[in-house]
């Protein structure tokens, strides 16, 4: 993009009566406005910190990230493109080599959840850690990652022990949970599976991944924002109206969002929402502000802003809870050598680590701190329901994350996802925990052991090895016949928690590894790319002000979203980024 003139924004403590059709949402701290605009806060007024930011104009960036991801290192562009093949950290655990899943002389997966994974009391976390924890997780691993199913089928269905109570109550011993083989591709003779999506961290979950579809979510009108459906509970996603591929149908009944597993459940949804109302919060203030910039230069600002807000987010409120305050370095800058290409092991092993964080009940919360009317949801009606939506909007999910302690991250997933059923027992439904590992399967990753020794840890040589619990040793002993059979994605779960992490050493490892790679291999990462007055007022966000801002939700909402106060739980630490150290 040609440079531009410098554009004029002012970051103070503000606030603009809304248009109707935004109705539902509220300017919070740090907006940038000229002064010939600035109107009586309805916020609290303004720290210190808030009232010394900079004001003047900044140089229009002279060039935006690319929505496919091309480009992004100038010497191999396709790097973190769609369509590409994900990495892998260690070698593949084929029962051939090439391709063939691994784990036919291993247990039945549903065999492994009904010994390992079973779960009959949500146990809490003890660090506090709200649902926003799995819910953050989700939305940016949305972000980052997807996996297309094989077509034509390949099936690789789960075998289910005869008798199972949920789905095989008659004893038939016919019973197989249904799946189809992840899509994969030839390189160098070896099945390797594809990602569809951008690698980076670039809020491609908001906008797309590919021109048409991004093309498909602007209004064109002008505003350089994003279309939205207009409701008495404030702006939500748009319909499907242009049939794009889209979970679990291509109807306009769906909503349509930058990634197609919008839909899956009305916490994600409300995610989703959430963000295609903080850009349009961004277009609404850098037009007023700046009347002279085209529909796409605040398109592409507002863009920048919401992939910088999502960066930050996630490295100074989602990591250090879950990983500890210290695990990923200090940033250096961008590092043309990195890889960020996501690794099948992060994927489709560790990443899936949130699925042990949901809790039995979706919690739904008005101003008061009280459930709605409506009720709150139980986690297996959550999914695939516009419905929750439409008639009860976001803010009473928003609240309701913030307000309750997830489960505690070990190798248990509760019923809701573990023995979800399509009508009553028998009449078939998925594991999630057994999709997982069968999954896992698929792709041939490596196992526990194989992983640890890869990884450099010294690989377990009995049950006490992976975790000296004696209820986590008898599970595990009671399914598998050695510690050499435990499938990555059981054992990382099982391990003790590295010590200020929620993870395993092992989980620990590929997750720093990754998230580590996202930010050095991006070169439009955000302490890099933003002008220093946006950086300055990116520093400043957390989850809790885009809320704020974007809802009816006001002071009832703590400032950290991810953390309740737990007595006697140690706070974590949280580290402010710098732009070099």
């Amino acid at each position: 993009m040609k440079q531009q003139a410098p554009i004029l924004i002012l970051i103070a403590a503000t606030a603009l009566p809304l248009p109707a059709q935004e109705r539902g949402e509220r300017r919070p701290p740090m907006v940038p406005l000229p002064p010939r605009h600035r109107l009586e806060a309805d916020r609290p007024p303004p720290t210190s910190e808030q009232a010394a930011a900079p004001a003047g104009s900044i140089e229009f960036p002279a060039e935006f990230r690319r929505i496919d991801g091309y480009g992004n290192h100038l010497d191999f562009p396709d790097v973190g493109t769609p369509g590409h093949p994900m990495r892998r950290l260690l070698p593949n655990d084929y029962a051939d080599g090439l391709g063939e899943p691994s784990g036919g002389d291993r247990p039945s997966a549903r065999a492994i959840s009904n010994a390992v994974a079973s779960q009959e009391v949500t146990v809490e976390n003890a660090r506090g850690a709200t649902d926003f924890l799995w819910q953050w997780g989700q939305f940016v691993d949305h972000d980052l990652d997807e996996t297309p199913v094989a077509d034509p089928a390949e099936p690789l269905d789960i075998g289910v022990p005869a008798g199972d109570p949920w789905f095989d109550p008659d004893g038939s011993g016919r019973i197989v949970i249904a799946m189809n083989r992840s899509h994969g591709e030839p390189v160098d003779g070896v099945r390797q599976q594809i990602n569809e999506i951008t690698a980076f961290i670039d809020a491609s979950n908001v906008y797309g991944s590919d021109e048409e579809r991004a093309y498909a979510l602007r209004r064109l009108d002008g505003s350089g924002g994003l279309k939205t459906t207009d409701s008495v509970h404030g702006p939500l996603l748009p319909y499907n109206d242009g049939g794009f591929a889209n979970a679990p149908g291509s109807s306009a009944d769906w909503f349509l969002a930058g990634d197609v597993r919008a839909n899956e459940q009305a916490g994600l949804t409300a995610m989703h929402t959430l963000f295609v109302r903080e850009h349009n919060h961004w277009v609404r203030v850098m037009g007023r502000a700046n009347p002279e910039l085209s529909e796409d230069d605040l398109y592409q600002f507002a863009r920048m802003i919401v992939g910088a807000e999502m960066q930050h987010i996630t490295y100074t409120e989602f990591l250090p809870l879950l990983l500890g305050p210290e695990a990923i370095r200090p940033y250096r800058g961008f590092r043309d050598e990195v890889d960020p290409t996501i690794a099948n092991e992060f994927a489709t092993g560790a990443y899936r680590l949130g699925h042990s964080l949901l809790p039995e009940i979706v919690r739904r919360v008005g101003p008061d701190g009280e459930t709605i009317d409506a009720g709150d949801l139980p986690l297996a009606e959550a999914f695939f329901d516009p419905s929750l939506i439409e008639d009860h909007g976001i803010d009473s999910i928003l609240r309701g994350l913030a307000s309750q302690r997830c489960s505690e991250l070990d190798g248990m997933l509760v019923d809701g996802v573990r023995n979800f059923l399509f009508g009553p027992p028998g009449a078939g439904g998925f594991d999630l925990a057994a999709l997982n590992i069968q999954r896992g399967r698929d792709h041939g990753l490596p196992s526990y052991n194989a992983t640890r020794r890869g990884l450099g840890l010294p690989p377990a040589r009995g049950w006490r090895d992976v975790n000296p619990d004696p209820e986590v040793r008898a599970r595990l002993a009671s399914v598998y016949r050695s510690v050499e059979e435990i499938d990555l994605w059981v054992g990382g779960l099982c391990e003790p928690h590295v010590p200020g992490a929620m993870v395993g050493p092992v989980f620990h490892r590929i997750l720093v590894d990754q998230f580590t790679r996202l930010r050095d291999g991006d070169r439009f990462w955000y302490e890099q790319a933003l002008p220093p007055e946006v950086l300055e007022m990116v520093r400043r966000q957390r989850l809790s002000d885009v809320i704020r801002r974007n809802t009816r939700i006001g002071d009832e909402l703590q400032d950290d979203v991810f953390l309740i106060e737990v007595p006697g739980a140690a706070a974590p630490r949280r580290r402010v980024p710098g732009r070099r150290r």
